[in-house]
């Protein structure tokens, strides 16, 4: 719960004209705390580059419409059990203060633990494909199995499918908002951001009220890169804020990493791309797993070893006519008509075996009668 006493000053002190994200930090860091900061003098702080006037503006303090807006959020933020970090706040994700503009404040909705630094961010585009959208669940729910948590940005499509996929392995995810945390944008993932929340945290900088507009989304951006130790780049455009999450993961000394694409495909330009400038191929969880290693701290690779290796023993095993029909897949989505083509099989034999391979959950249905094979293992 919000500690108000605590909270009160760094409100104060962001309500005045002038102290945006950037300036609040560096105050904060150079007098230690907000406190401190109001009772600094006219000429320490124009020391520390405050501009007279705004020296000026501090040491009056917040206006009294101002005091009064922040006296409600504080009371909203009460009233909806949202928490709020400080950057000063032991709970603070200690990768994110590493970055170089890390938020002053984080809104929280949820729990985040210390398994939470074994973060991987999975991004993409909202229009993603049918198997673009299996892929990115199966991806997220494979790596959530094995430990990781899965940060995305709660939009439709890929991030979406990211954090499904994590639900689904049992794992935690978290949810980085464009937006205050009294919204929920887009509307239709409330019940998504409830499982979420039981299972994760869902987070953002923004205070209450702030309307998802597109300028918050690039700086959220950061806050999804910094959290995590490498970022996955599934099907994006060129002109993709995932590739601008990309970017900023580069530029934050994660790893980068993108899954390749049909080179005609629109939303396959983006990974690709990316490929072409140095990021990692990404095939399988396997793929991270083996490039993040490094970082790991060592009970968790030891962990991973053994996970390792009891799947390695307990392989899926087919009959003769399962693994034809599995070979006649692909982790492309195919058409029953192509799988019985391929398979030399009877139509009714093969929508039988279709039914059994689904439910050993080494294929999947897709709409318009599809199919894809859920890995590249071949038993």
């Amino acid at each position: 719960m919000v500690n108000s006493h605590s909270l009160r000053p760094w409100l104060m002190l962001r309500a005045i004209p002038g102290v945006g994200d950037a300036v609040l930090l560096k105050l904060v860091q150079v007098f230690g705390d907000p406190e401190a900061v109001f009772s600094a003098t006219q000429a320490a702080l124009e020391d520390v580059g405050c501009r007279p006037q705004l020296g000026e503006a501090i040491r009056r303090g917040p206006d009294a419409d101002a005091i009064k807006q922040l006296d409600h959020e504080l009371t909203q933020l009460q009233q909806r059990r949202i928490s709020v970090w400080t950057y000063l706040d032991s709970r603070y994700p200690a990768p994110l203060k590493r970055i170089a503009d890390p938020p002053p404040l984080l809104y929280v909705q949820g729990t985040l633990e210390e398994a939470d630094r074994r973060a991987v961010a999975i991004v993409g585009t909202r229009k993603v494909s049918t198997a673009g959208r299996a892929f990115a669940e199966e991806l997220a729910s494979d790596l959530a199995a094995l430990g990781f948590t899965i940060v995305s940005g709660l939009a439709r499509g890929v991030d979406a499918a990211a954090h499904r996929g994590a639900l689904a392995g049992q794992g935690r995810t978290l949810a980085v908002m464009g937006c205050g945390l009294d919204r929920t944008y887009p509307a239709d993932h409330r019940q998504l951001r409830e499982s979420i929340e039981k299972q994760g945290a869902v987070l953002s900088e923004l205070p209450l009220g702030a309307a998802p507009n597109s300028y918050h989304f690039p700086r959220r951006n950061r806050i999804i890169s910094g959290l995590s130790l490498g970022v996955i780049v599934t099907e994006a455009t060129v002109q993709s804020g995932s590739l601008i999450t990309a970017r900023l993961a580069g530029e934050q000394g994660r790893e980068v990493f993108a899954v390749p694409g049909f080179v005609k495909a629109e939303n396959s330009r983006g990974p690709n791309s990316l490929l072409k400038d140095g990021a990692r191929l990404v095939e399988s969880a396997q793929d991270i797993v083996e490039e993040l290693l490094p970082q790991l701290d060592a009970p968790f690779r030891e962990q991973l070893s053994a996970r390792g290796t009891a799947k390695k023993r307990s392989g899926f095993v087919l009959a003769a006519d399962e693994a034809r029909v599995y070979a006649a897949l692909s982790v492309l989505p195919q058409s029953v008509d192509d799988v019985i083509r391929r398979s030399e099989l009877p139509a009714a034999q093969v929508a039988a075996l279709l039914l059994s391979l689904e439910l050993k959950n080494c294929v999947r249905q897709l709409p318009g009668n599809e199919y894809v094979r859920l890995s590249n293992e071949i038993p």
